[in-house]
């Protein structure tokens, strides 16, 4: 069925893998792993319940988050679409921006070996450098109308009248 299609825009998953993006990603993702089996050898002295599922849920976040963020490159590496590249930074940027917040309530939470924490604040730091370089490489000018309003280029609107549907088109299956 796509044995004729071009897929030459696209990179490969170990094109993708050789990105200092990429690379950053999973550096942090591994740095969360290594923070979180730190956290988990600590003994706290928790107050309540509560103080202890709130750990255990910003444990949960941080690997989520780590793990969203090179899935999310990939993504947006493997479509040529502005507003579909943008949505994944998005998510990308909200995931780098949540492991900060859960490492300071990890530190809140009485964790001491501060020198990871500090470790991940850098290297999000470090990642954050990479993400906004990478985005300016992003074409707005290869849109499709983001009727939501918020991933369309400059001047276009989302209820604007997409151009597209001036363009006669026959359904390839009306003929079978």
């Amino acid at each position: 069925m796509f044995e004729n299609e071009d897929h030459d825009d696209f990179k490969s998953h170990d094109e993708i893998r050789k990105m200092p993006i990429f690379k950053k990603a999973w550096e942090i993702s591994k740095l969360v792993n290594h923070l979180i089996e730190s956290v988990e050898k600590t003994d706290f002295e928790f107050k309540s319940d509560y103080e202890a599922d709130m750990l255990k849920r910003n444990l949960h976040y941080m690997t989520e988050n780590s793990l969203i963020i090179p899935a999310k490159i990939s993504g947006a590496e493997a479509v040529d679409i502005y507003d579909l590249k943008m949505e994944n930074a998005a998510i990308i940027r909200k995931a780098a921006r949540e492991l900060i917040t859960d490492a300071r309530g990890i530190q809140m939470n009485g964790f001491k070996d501060t020198e990871y924490l500090d470790l991940l604040r850098t290297e999000i730091e470090s990642f954050r450098v990479l993400f906004a370089e990478w985005v300016k490489t992003f074409d707005p000018w290869n849109y499709i109308i983001d009727r939501w309003g918020l991933f369309n280029p400059p001047g276009v609107n989302y209820d604007d009248k997409d151009p597209d549907d001036d363009i006669p088109f026959k359904n390839p299956l009306d003929d079978l």
